[in-house]
Formats: C-alpha cells, structure tokens, sequence
C-alpha cells in the first residue's frame, strides 16, 4: 500500500549525495524506501510521533534546500482505507446494473462483467509484480478500467446481439473499430508514461511525476489484458451464445 493508505511520511530533496548517505542519515527513522525521480530522491517513511516528525523536519530543512514533506496522519489514512474499500465494489455493482439493464440477458450481462473483473484481477497481479504500490492515483487507474473494459464490451455485444448478419462478420468489425479505440487510448497513456518518466532528461527542472507513472502503468496493463479479455474470451463465449441450438431455431423459425 502507498503511503495514503498506510499513514507517514513523504519527503522530497535535491540528489546532493548518494542512496546510502542519506540512509544512514536516517538510520533511525522508519525508512520504507528511497527512491530516484530525476534529480531529486522520494523518501518514504511509516508512521511516527510527533517529536520524531518534529526533529525529522528540523533535520531536513538544516540539511537540504528546496525540500517537500508530506506527513498523512493514521487517522485520514485509514478513511482513505475505508473509502476506497466502498466505492470500488460500488462502482462495480452500478456498472452491472447499467449492464443489465442495456442487454436483459444473464449470461451476456455475467460475460460482460466478468471481463471486467478479469481486467482488475490481471492490472492488480501486474502492479504487484512490478512494485507498483496501491495509493490514490492506483485506485483511480483500476477505476477507470472498468470503465474502458465495459466500452469495448459494450460494442462487442451491441454488434453481435443487435445487428443481422453472420457473427464471424459481426465479430471481425467490431474487432476493428475496437481495436483502433484501444490502439488510441494505449498511444496517449504511453505518451503520459514516456513524460512522467524520462521529463527529467530533458532538462534539469523536471522531475519524474510518480502518480502518473503509476496511472499509466495501471492502464498500460489494464488495456492489454482488456485485448484478450473482450476479442478472446468474450468474442468467443459470444460465438458460442449465438451458435446454441436455441438459437438456431429461433432463427428456422424467422
């Protein structure tokens, strides 16, 4: 978890000496991690009490200029917590009433939410993996997904479901227009990715952003699982729905 959700404190300061300098220059405070964003080091620490954030504060800006100190108490971290832990499920549960309600049909709706889930799961394992730290601007991402993985799904199912035509057809211009959708959302975020992250070599200024290099990280991945969820699970499931015997019939019958 990000320091959001933890409580601690956050600092920012100029690179004027090395990682293990300013480790042990911390050695007695509750240092989580140190890390380089261009130019300037983000230390991340747990919580503490007042004095020692106090004499941490005073030690800073004796030692460094043009510093940053974030401090989020326990008590707003653990709201945060509680926050978050309400409006991601409820997110999801409005999502598949919208759903539901645009398609009338169980197993089309459970297909659409259930690729949806998928994309969550996949982003949450790739954050992990990558050392990606759940914070605000995370939850944000994995919001968004779910809005991003329902578009596509969305014009999938509205190809397939409710215009004529063989599926294969159906399917394959729905795979393009998708494709082309997603191909432009990936070209920004990687563009949002390539400045939060290598800004700082273009001149000394800049530092890298991490909560957008988070975000985009988040969506990269999200987006990509997206591509195999809808036009590989959900396409094929769909191929399957319309080709039942029911269905068929329903069709001899018309």
């Amino acid at each position: 978890l990000g320091v959001e959700f933890t409580g601690g404190i956050s600092i920012t300061v100029p690179v004027v000496e090395s990682e293990g300098e300013i480790a042990a220059k911390l050695a007695d405070y509750p240092v989580l991690d140190i890390r380089d964003v261009g130019h300037r080091y983000m230390i991340q620490m747990g919580p503490m009490n007042d004095a020692d954030y106090r004499q941490l504060s005073a030690m800073i800006d004796a030692e460094y200029t043009d510093t940053e100190i974030q401090y989020i108490g326990p008590v707003y971290s653990t709201r945060l917590q509680e926050q978050a832990k309400t409006y991601i499920p409820l997110s999801f549960l409005f999502m598949a009433i919208v759903v539901f309600i645009i398609f009338r049909t169980p197993l089309v709706s459970l297909m659409i939410i259930l690729s949806a889930f998928s994309d969550i799961m996949i982003a949450s394992a790739c954050m992990d993996v990558t050392g990606v730290k759940l914070s605000l601007g995370t939850v944000a991402a994995l919001l968004m997904l779910i809005g991003y993985s329902v578009d596509s799904n969305i014009l999938l199912n509205n190809r397939v479901l409710k215009r004529k035509g063989r599926t294969d057809e159906k399917i394959s211009g729905a795979f393009r227009t998708g494709i082309a959708m997603t191909s432009t959302t990936l070209s920004a975020i990687l563009a949002l990715f390539l400045v939060s992250t290598f800004s700082y070599l273009v001149s000394s200024t800049f530092t890298q952003i991490n909560i957008l290099f988070d975000i985009s990280v988040v969506l990269i991945f999200g987006l990509l699982a997206d591509l195999m969820n809808t036009w590989v699970m959900n396409s094929n499931a769909l191929r399957w729905y319309m080709a039942r015997p029911k269905k068929s019939a329903r069709r001899q019958r018309r």
